[in-house]
């Protein structure tokens, strides 16, 4: 073990004082017009660094839609996923949209981005990926960003206390020139430089005072002005802010726009003077970044006044002085029942004018939500429990269907539409049927249980279920339904039975599941199932070609199988009427891979490969005897072919020893209750 000193200098030489003087960047206003002139960035917009910020890290296609591109950033790649946001892909573009409609000054960036939502529907977390993503972006070469500060006789040096883009500096007399001058010889597609907006009061009182001793030369002025680096910080409150509703008592606007500092009005004799003055409310800490407005619709009147200039004329009015410019990005979120207000509310007209909606609903695709519980569940996180396959795409099954609004489409059951959402084919159902269901629903993801609720409930069979080295379906489900009960935001009766029925049709689907699931580890007997197969395609190509087939026995030539084949067929619901088309399909898939060079293997085919198995463990089950589990007595030879089936589920399947056995006497009983359909 080292002592104290000997681990300080071991971290001591890893320091790099050269990067932290780079990132700790001092000069002159004239060496800063140098740095404008090689990288013209430095000056953007706060739309335009976010913007730029965002489409930095890349963009990838969804896969089966030509429409739909996933932007990296809200993947959260920098911390691993940490705050990634799963699905929600069209709202997250639309985002984006506005972003680069307001990078352009297409006029967005003079509206308000209102997140509006569901409770737990990723609103706060879109909001804090931005914050950190600024905090991120500003740390490297592409997102620098600049101001300045007055040299005071003594040498010390005021910092303008919002933060200000340093060429604000120039007068609006001299700004077009100026401007054309920096854009000169530029042949890269960044945003023009541009020099809108005036410094803070307390940088233009600190202007003009020099301006005088200069007599008018502003140029002079600037020698006194040093320029410096910046990095956004939410915790060192520059460039973000955050606002949330509190007790109206207790809350006035000058926590947006700043407040007078009493204890200096003394000494500079009176309260309009900038410099007895504390520019630290929100809206001027957070320019130059974004603005993050919690409850937005809560907020009391008075402040919405603020917001309303802020957004539309980019201006807020600190008491005492004339209006302030700002550059920021302004988000606010809100759930329903407030949107619901603010639409009903006519004195609300002029904020429901300069805001921008964008609907934030809960995620509608299966396994989107599954990546959600994944994320807080996985086997890194849960400690010393395993959680048994299926348990968390349970929950998450169970939570989409409460949010989906039943289909119009006659016979079409909720299940199934969401199979639909989630990419799996149904007879007599196209993509184009899929987008019209989607358009159909109007409402859908606006409504229904948060992931936040199940979240909670597996964390609450986490801790409940002491005696299980698993945690399995079943369990998840009874903290689910029993929850219900208590369930602040169901607001009747009758929706709380609709739930509990949901769940109750995600068992019966689980069922499903976990039957064909021991089905597959029964009959994963590989040589048995390539001989089946065998069979099968011989007596296919035969049938097909009109051919006979050589008995292995006999050696005689026989007619083809029927008899096999269909007990294969019909265990996928190949009618009758369907097998010849069925059987020239899969004829053809086989010519396909010839004519590529490659070896036909039925695994390449999901639908055949499930055939087999639920053939092969149809002719096997009765050897096996499964339904002994659930009896007293075992003999030794089946107990060998049930712990190979167990193997079978923990090597192939991620099941422990406990959560394999649980499932197999589950399966058993089904058996022994004779709930087996025919085809099972």
């Amino acid at each position: 073990m080292t002592n104290g000193q000997a681990l300080l200098s071991r971290f001591s030489d890893r320091q790099d004082s050269t990067q932290f003087l780079q990132e700790n960047w001092q000069g002159s206003f004239a060496e800063y017009l140098d740095l404008v002139r090689k990288h013209p960035a430095i000056t953007r917009t706060a739309y335009q660094r976010m913007y730029d910020m965002i489409i930095q890290e890349g963009t990838y296609s969804v896969e089966g839609s030509k429409d739909l591109i996933r932007y990296k950033f809200f993947d959260d790649p920098h911390l691993d996923g940490e705050d990634a946001i799963f699905g929600l892909t069209k709202p997250l573009m639309e985002l984006v949209n506005v972003f680069r409609s307001a990078a352009l000054k297409y006029g967005t960036e003079r509206r308000v981005l209102l997140l509006h939502g569901p409770v737990g529907s990723s609103k706060s977390t879109i909001a804090r990926l931005l914050k950190k993503g600024l905090e991120r972006y500003a740390r490297t070469d592409a997102g620098a960003l600049y101001t300045f500060g007055w040299k005071e006789e003594d040498g010390s040096i005021t910092w303008d206390p919002m933060n200000c883009e340093p060429l604000l500096l120039v007068p609006d007399s001299s700004r077009e020139e100026f401007a054309k001058e920096l854009n000169e010889g530029r042949n890269d597609e960044g945003y023009p430089i541009e020099i809108e907006g005036d410094v803070c009061p307390l940088s233009r009182f600190y202007f003009q005072e020099r301006l005088r001793e200069h007599d008018g030369d502003w140029t002079k002025v600037l020698e006194s002005v040093v320029v410096r680096r910046i990095f956004l910080s939410e915790k060192d409150r520059i460039g973000i802010g955050t606002f949330q509703p509190k007790d109206e008592k207790n809350q006035d606007s000058t926590e947006l726009t700043g407040d007078i500092n009493y204890r200096k009005i003394a000494e500079y004799g009176t309260e309009s003077d900038p410099r007895a003055f504390n520019f630290d409310g929100e809206f001027n800490v957070s320019n130059r970044g974004m603005i993050e407005f919690v409850e937005v619709l809560k907020l009391d009147v008075a402040f919405l006044y603020d917001l309303l200039g802020a957004s539309q004329e980019h201006k807020i009015k600190p008491k005492k002085f004339a209006q302030t410019d700002i550059d920021t990005v302004i988000i606010g979120h809100t759930n329903e029942p407030e949107y619901r207000k603010l639409q009903s509310n006519e004195f609300m007209e002029a904020l429901r004018d300069r805001t921008i909606k964008i609907d934030i609903p809960y995620v509608t695709t299966l396994s989107e939500e599954i990546k959600i519980y994944n994320k807080s569940y996985n086997q890194a996180r849960v400690r010393g429990k395993h959680i048994a396959p299926h348990t968390l795409e349970v929950a998450a099954m169970w939570a989409l269907l409460t949010r989906l609004e039943q289909p119009k489409h006659h016979g079409l059951t909720v299940l199934q539409k969401m199979k639909l959402y989630n990419g799996k084919t149904l007879p007599g159902f196209t993509a184009e049927n899929v987008k019209q269901l989607r358009k159909e629903a109007k409402r859908e993801g606006l409504e229904g249980i948060s992931p936040r609720y199940v979240q909670d409930k597996i964390s609450n069979a986490l801790v409940v279920n002491t005696l299980s080295t698993s945690l399995n379906p079943f369990m998840v489900m009874n903290e689910l339904e029993s929850g219900l009960r208590h369930h602040s935001l169901i607001g009747n009766e009758e929706l709380r039975e609709h739930y509990r029925q949901l769940i109750s049709a995600v068992k019966d689907e689980y069922t499903d599941i976990v039957k064909n699931e021991v089905q597959r580890a029964i009959a994963a007997d590989e040589d048995a199932l390539m001989r089946l197969c065998g069979n099968y395609i011989d007596n296919v190509k035969a049938y097909t070609q009109h051919e006979k087939v050589k008995n292995k026995f006999t050696g005689e030539d026989e007619e083809p199988d029927e008899r096999l084949m269909r007990s294969i067929e019909e265990k996928i619901d190949i009618p009758e009427s369907r097998k010849d088309d069925f059987r020239r399909e899969i004829m053809n898939y086989i010519g396909a891979l010839a004519i590529d060079g490659k070896q036909f293997n039925y695994k390449t085919n999901e639908r055949l490969q499930k055939a087999l198995e639920m053939k092969l463990f149809e002719d096997q089950k009765d050897t096996i005897k499964l339904t002994s589990l659930v009896s007293q007595v075992v003999d030794k030879e089946t107990q060998e072919k049930i712990d190979i089936v167990k193997s079978r589920l923990i090597r192939n399947y991620g099941y422990n020893d406990e959560s394999a056995t649980d499932v197999l006497q589950y399966v058993a009983s089904i058996f022994a209750r004779g709930d087996v359909k025919e085809d099972a």
